[in-house]
């Protein structure tokens, strides 16, 4: 590598670094309160017309180095696998949790995402003392916490759980394609594409489809939106 380029590549990593450590901000505030073992919380998939909404939760220790690491939306595919890689071989704290199709119908995907989010905390090897949680809280949680509009795009630890979330579900996606075909799960993951309702015009809907979120109705709409 010539200087130039080792130039360009110290100073990249030094943004990087400036750019982590300003979304650590949170995360320092609580540490400097007294908190030692924080957990950020996302989930994936609430949009999506078919499959189980999964949750993460994960630590991310001071001092630890994740390149790239930021809100999952924000980072193209390629990205977010090379981030989680990173995640796991850093050994960071994590947990993950899922709400089911049948728990969406049932409790409607708010409750079920939250249901999702607090079983990851549950499945976090060890046990955190306060929760930043993306969005908005809600009561029952009996740990301390508080909600972050908008926190996988400035909270390393929300944005960790995003990230880790975000490619369990895609992944679980590809596996149900193998499971359903025809409907393309390995491509649109799920999420309402004129790919998918012209599958579901065809084929029906089939086990792993949320009968709450009023399929053909959607289905109508957007063949009538399409056909202007």
């Amino acid at each position: 590598m010539g200087k130039g380029k080792q130039k360009d590549e110290t100073r990249w990593r030094e943004q990087e670094a400036e750019r982590l450590y300003a979304m650590y901000k949170l995360e320092h505030q609580l540490l400097a309160a007294g908190y030692r073992r924080i957990a950020g919380v996302d989930e994936a998939g609430r949009g999506p017309l078919a499959g189980p909404v999964v949750a993460a939760a994960a630590v991310i220790p001071p001092g630890t180095f994740i390149v790239h690491l930021n809100d999952s939306k924000k980072l193209t595919a390629k990205q977010r696998e090379l981030v989680y890689e990173q995640l796991l071989a850093a050994k960071i704290p994590y947990g993950l949790g899922q709400a089911s199709v049948e728990e969406i119908d049932r409790l409607n995907i708010l409750n079920a995402s939250r249901l999702a989010m607090m079983r990851a905390v549950r499945n976090l090897p060890v046990k955190p003392d306060f929760l930043l949680i993306d969005g908005h809280a809600w009561s029952g949680i009996d740990l301390p916490h508080r909600g972050v509009v908008g926190g996988d795009a400035c909270s390393l630890s929300i944005a960790a759980a995003s990230v880790l979330a975000k490619v369990t579900r895609d992944r679980l996606m590809i596996q149900l394609d193998q499971a359903f075909p025809g409907y393309g799960f390995a491509k649109h993951k799920g999420y309402p594409t004129a790919e998918h309702y012209s599958a579901l015009a065809c084929l029906g809907p089939c086990p792993i489809h949320r009968r709450s979120f009023n399929l053909h109705l959607q289905l109508t709409l957007e063949q009538a939106s399409s056909s202007k």
